[in-house]
């Protein structure tokens, strides 16, 4: 990788927050063991997880060419041949109307979100190529068994998942059965000669979170917002990273050997873990003091940010724009 380091270097200490930063060996690390065990065309990395076609960029060197965008943002920023997802007649008439070439029939396989009924599959890819549309194949999202600590029980679910999506390749046709993430992106890698997946859709592996982090994947994290105390008090401190900096849907965000009490807009109240004994406590750090504090929802917290900054330790190397952002 090549990294263009500022001149002088600069220093965590230096930045403005709330400042995203993303450790460049975690980082590493991250994209090489995925590259391992899902190569090439296998992985078709989300770049909703961190909106910035730089990483993608990063992805792209460690082998994968083709990714999957959520908004059209992400789509012209990604663009070469561009295939979409239908899930019913309007979105079929759609793609037409706009010229799209290329579409997957996204097929519901139990996230009550975007899909069709499985039984309907069919009856859109036929729909579409009335109206001059290659059909690739189809897609579906298991995202309701990504986070289960009981493995077992998220390998069987997530086969269960795709005997479903089989099935509706097997009627839809095409050569693409696109599904998985991040969560469960080993049972794919497992078992893809037998569930007919031809690649993965996962995204947050890059950066990671803590809804992740209790799964015992062997992704590291990368991603933190930086934040400054600006109060500090005896039994609490509070540092300039709210709810305008933090993906909160999964719950609360961490900081080591603290325990987070809440976020408001502009800020997050913590205190110090404390020993039982008074003469022992920990003070609460000072006004100034930098912490790192780790999102529990990568994808929403990089779109509120303009930038990440690249760093090693404390040292900061490289800003690369999050320029995916919007719609």
């Amino acid at each position: 990788m090549t990294i263009r380091t500022p001149q002088p270097a600069r220093s965590i200490a230096d930045l403005s927050t709330p400042a995203v930063v993303v450790d460049i060996d975690a980082l590493e690390h991250n994209l090489a063991a995925m590259s391992e065990r899902l190569p090439g065309a296998l992985l078709r990395p989300h770049v909703k997880a961190h909106k910035s076609t730089a990483l993608a960029a990063l992805q792209h060197q460690h082998g994968h060419h083709n990714f999957t965008c959520a908004t059209v943002r992400e789509m012209i920023g990604m663009a070469t041949m561009i295939t979409i997802a239908v899930d019913s007649d309007a979105t079929v008439d759609a793609a037409a109307r706009a010229g799209i070439k290329h579409v997957l029939i996204d097929v519901n396989i139990g996230l009550p979100r975007c899909g069709c009924a499985p039984h309907d599959a069919a009856r859109l890819a036929e729909r579409a190529r009335t109206k001059g549309i290659v059909v690739r194949g189809v897609m579906g999202y298991e995202g309701h068994l990504m986070v289960n600590e009981n493995r077992a029980t998220q390998q069987t679910d997530t086969l269960a998942a795709m005997d479903v999506l089989r099935a509706a390749a097997s009627e839809v046709g095409g050569d693409v059965m696109s599904a998985g993430g991040t969560g469960n992106y080993d049972v794919h890698a497992s078992h893809r000669t037998t569930t007919g997946v031809t690649e993965v859709q996962a995204g947050s592996y890059a950066l990671m979170d803590t809804y992740y982090s209790t799964l015992g994947l062997p992704f590291r994290q990368a991603l933190s917002i930086v934040g400054t105390v600006v109060s500090s008090h005896d039994k609490w401190a509070v540092a300039d990273v709210g709810l305008k900096s933090l993906g909160m849907d999964h719950g609360d965000p961490t900081i080591a050997d603290h325990k987070v009490w809440f976020c408001s807009d502009e800020h997050i109240t913590f205190a110090t873990e404390k020993s039982a004994d008074a003469a022992t406590r920990t003070p609460q750090p000072a006004v100034g003091t930098r912490v790192r504090i780790v999102p529990a929802h990568v994808d929403p917290t990089m779109a509120m940010h303009e930038h990440l900054w690249l760093v090693r330790g404390d040292e900061v190397l490289d800003r690369l724009p999050i320029d995916l952002r919007g719609w």
